[in-house]
């Protein structure tokens, strides 16, 4: 029977990390359209909106799924590790949505990259393109739970960080436009604090492997 049992929890466990990947898979679709819409001026608030919904029933999903594995199976304290990793990425993944509609929001209310000089446009342009880039290592590392890939995104958070500090220290060397100054600082916070989940996913990718807790940031 406990064999049995076990099999069955390892097939519930597929499941939910197949259910996690598609939301990764989401929110980089999600990020990728709003960032690439701030930057060309487009509109697509209702369409990030549809989908950072979708993420939080997505995540309300994996937390449901998640008590009903702890009821059913009386899992073991691996299994418990696994399953409680796997509620923090479906939180992670619920912001990464949220950030991304935050920026489809800004984009849409201010429009204010329109009156900005090049090189504020340019350092958002990085930013965008270095935080899709960790989105995705988080995804693919949660997909094939790759430790050493997983670890990789620290040095680019630390990038990220660096980008963001600089892109502030450019609106407070000249005088830019009301709207240019709160819609790209906000932008630029949005994709800071993007990065930071995708950090926390890799995280618990790390701690469902091996068990340990790691502080990559």
């Amino acid at each position: 029977m406990s064999r049995l049992m076990s099999r069955l929890i390892d097939i519930v466990l597929k499941a939910q990390s197949m259910l996690l990947i598609n939301m990764g898979e989401l929110t980089y679709q999600a990020l990728s359209t709003s960032t690439t819409a701030y930057l060309e001026g487009l509109t697509v608030q209702d369409q990030v909106r549809e989908m950072s919904d979708k993420l939080l029933l997505m995540a309300d999903e994996v937390e449901d799924r998640s008590f009903e594995l702890i009821s059913r199976f009386q899992p073991v304290a691996s299994d418990l590790r696994t399953i409680k990793s796997y509620m923090k990425i479906g939180y992670d993944f619920s912001r990464y949505g949220r950030y991304a509609l935050d920026i489809a929001c800004i984009n849409e209310q201010i429009h204010g990259l329109k009156t900005c000089r090049m090189n504020i446009k340019d350092s958002v342009e990085k930013m965008s393109e270095t935080v899709l880039q960790m989105v995705k290592i988080s995804v693919d590392a949660l997909r094939t739970h790759d430790v050493e890939l997983a670890r990789t995104i620290a040095k680019l958070e630390c990038e990220v960080d660096e980008m963001y500090l600089n892109h502030l220290k450019l609106l407070d060397e000249e005088n830019d436009t009301t709207k240019c100054t709160v819609s790209s600082a906000l932008t630029a916070r949005y994709l800071e604090r993007i990065a930071d989940h995708a950090v926390y996913v890799c995280e618990s990718i790390i701690y469902i492997v091996t068990g340990e807790k790691t502080r990559m940031r």
